[in-house]
């Protein structure tokens, strides 16, 4: 099964000039705030550079609320930045929203699900294999970034859960639908090293080219869209993740956190 090409949560534009894009694939009802992020097209180009807001209404309710927005630019594909905000989404159903900017209110919905589909934080990652050269699981290439990269080296079974810190990131830059899993890639490739007391491990989604089958492991992690990016303490447990876009700041923001856990 191929990963939806669809952006969860866009609307028509209805002639309307700004479109907002959610990028976020995995809302659910939650007391805790949540990573929401949306990519902003005007016409069709994309926009990051405008200051942006996000009115926010829960489904049977009249009152809303304003959150403000960050912007992320770097690690991201040149003028395809991103904008997150942290709402927190109680109840699940289809909320009410609207991007305000450049004077303008775009309405758009967000699909807040009962719970998640993949690992949340706060719960046991999974202990599921991942390939590597010596045992591919079948998935032909296990990278398909060009040059491959170096973080196949370890399968995520013998490092999860045994005390080590891991970071764990799920893309496949040749095939990937939002564009956005090559950059993020290489932006962790960049950093990596930084960290030397965190294993990191690459896990394509696909298992093989023709981009229909998923991979064994992502298919145990349960998730159905792409790039993900999680961090999971020495216990095994999931303690952050990133989902549709992200860059260098957010990432390393992550395993700063991760690192001090």
């Amino acid at each position: 099964m191929a990963l939806s090409a669809k952006v969860a949560g866009a609307l028509p534009t209805q002639n309307r000039d700004i479109s907002p894009l959610v990028l976020s694939s995995d809302l659910y009802a939650s007391p805790l705030p949540q990573r929401l992020v949306l990519a902003v097209a005007v016409g069709k180009k994309y926009d990051s550079s405008s200051p942006a807001k996000i009115e926010i209404q829960a489904p049977e309710s009249s009152e809303t609320k304003v959150l403000d927005t960050k912007l992320y630019r770097s690690g991201l594909p040149q003028g395809r930045g991103v904008y997150v905000s942290e709402p927190v989404l109680p109840t699940a159903g289809i909320w009410k929203a609207r991007l305000i900017t450049r004077g303008e209110k775009v309405p758009f919905v967000l699909q807040v699900q009962s719970t998640p589909i993949g690992p949340s934080v706060g719960t046991l990652a999974s202990k599921s294999a991942s390939p590597t050269p010596s045992e591919t699981m079948g998935v032909n290439p296990i990278c398909t970034r060009e040059p491959p990269c170096a973080l196949h080296k370890t399968s995520l079974d013998t490092v999860i859960g045994t005390g080590k810190p891991v970071a764990v990131l799920f893309a496949t830059p040749a095939l990937c639908q939002s564009q956005y899993c090559g950059p993020v890639l290489n932006e962790l490739l960049k950093i990596y090293k930084k960290y030397p007391e965190i294993t990191f491990v690459h896990v394509e989604i696909y298992k093989s080219n023709r981009g229909v089958e998923l991979s064994p492991t992502v298919e145990a992690w349960g998730i159905e869209s792409e790039p993900w990016f999680f961090t999971v303490d020495g216990a095994g447990t999931v303690v952050g993740r990133l989902d549709g876009a992200f860059g260098r700041e957010e990432m390393v923001k992550q395993l700063n956190a991760l690192q001090s856990n």
